[in-house]
């Protein structure tokens, strides 16, 4: 059974390192991605069995005008209780930034592999279709110049179609997954456009989940964002859940030099923020969940910071059991 599950888990790391290479839009930003798995990467949908909704909202560098303004809502779960084989989700995205407001929509559609008898290992594969549509107000636009030919005073829109797709592994102590966003991204953009050009990108998470004492558990994790025209974003994070009532930790983001990029600056501010999170399991199956991120980047003049707010609801079954705490 290791043998196999060695090949399982070499599979992924080579699925997630073998995307080929694109160029990219900005995706979205969130610091509790930890519980909002399915932004990030559709083979996360069924991961706690029961149907889950999940709603959070993003405030990002609060004191700048027109800052980032994110808000998602998803819902996911298994199909087939029995088996457990098969899991759908939809995911419901809105990203506001200045006179930019993109809103999106995807089906998600994840199968499910069964590692072990006691059912506590999967290895799923998952795949996203849905839409974007990008709206830009040019009213809002400040340019200091009200005859700037290239600004224009009307609403433009833009609805273009997407996908994704991604590997997710987990036990009850471990997780990786691997998925890419914005899977094909127009090939032919019009150089006109004032809209930006969609992006490849690409996601590497893992985690773990440490038993410290009866009463405490110790969930380190990491995220590696990457499109390879644009920094590479790495969050650190370790969080610790007292109890399995009270979730503690704090996490740091940053940006590395993995790969040679002659287009970027040699002087960017690497650092990113440092992120603090509290979060609350009300019951079993309703968690809330809060963080405040404090920027070591330039922008870290603005002293409001950045806040997120997110809340997590699972409904019970009427039948059935989950074999194993869903922890991630």
């Amino acid at each position: 059974m290791m043998g196999r599950l060695n090949k399982y888990i070499l599979l992924l790391f080579l699925t997630a390192i073998s995307f080929t290479q694109g160029f990219a839009q900005q995706t979205i930003q969130l610091s509790q991605y930890l519980f909002n798995g399915l932004a990030v990467n559709p083979a996360y949908a069924g991961y706690k069995d029961n149907w889950t909704v999940n709603a959070s909202s993003r405030l990002q560098w609060a004191g700048v005008e027109g800052a980032p303004i994110t808000n998602t809502l998803s819902v996911d779960g298994i199909t087939d209780p029995e088996n457990k084989n098969v899991a759908l989700g939809l995911l419901v995205t809105n990203d506001r930034l200045g006179p930019e407001n993109n809103s999106s929509v995807y089906a998600n559609y994840c199968y499910r592999l069964r590692l072990n008898n006691e059912d506590s290992q999967r290895l799923c594969f998952g795949v996203g279709v849905g839409a974007i549509l990008y709206n830009i107000d040019g009213t809002k636009f400040n340019t200091g110049n009200a005859t700037d030919p290239t600004i224009s005073s009307a609403i433009q829109n833009k609805l273009a179609p997407d996908f994704r797709a991604g590997i997710y592994y987990y036990s009850p102590s471990f997780y990786i997954g691997g998925s890419v966003l914005n899977l094909v991204p127009n090939a032919y953009p019009d150089p006109n456009s004032v809209f930006i050009q969609e992006v490849r990108t690409y996601y590497l998470t893992a985690g773990a989940m440490i038993n410290i004492s009866p009463v405490l558990d110790w969930k380190p994790s990491f995220l590696i964002k990457e499109d390879f025209k644009g920094p590479t974003n790495i969050n650190v994070a370790t969080y610790f859940l007292i109890s399995d009532l009270i979730w503690a930790g704090a996490a740091y983001s940053t940006s590395a030099a993995l790969w040679n990029k002659s287009n970027l600056q040699s002087n960017l501010v690497r650092s990113d923020a440092i992120t603090g999170m509290v979060g609350i399991n009300i019951t079993p199956l309703f968690r809330f969940g809060y963080s405040y991120d404090y920027g070591t980047s330039k922008l870290s003049m603005f002293p409001g910071g950045s806040h997120e707010i997110s809340i997590t609801y699972s409904f019970a079954r009427a039948k059935g059991r989950i074999l194993s705490p869903r922890y991630f």
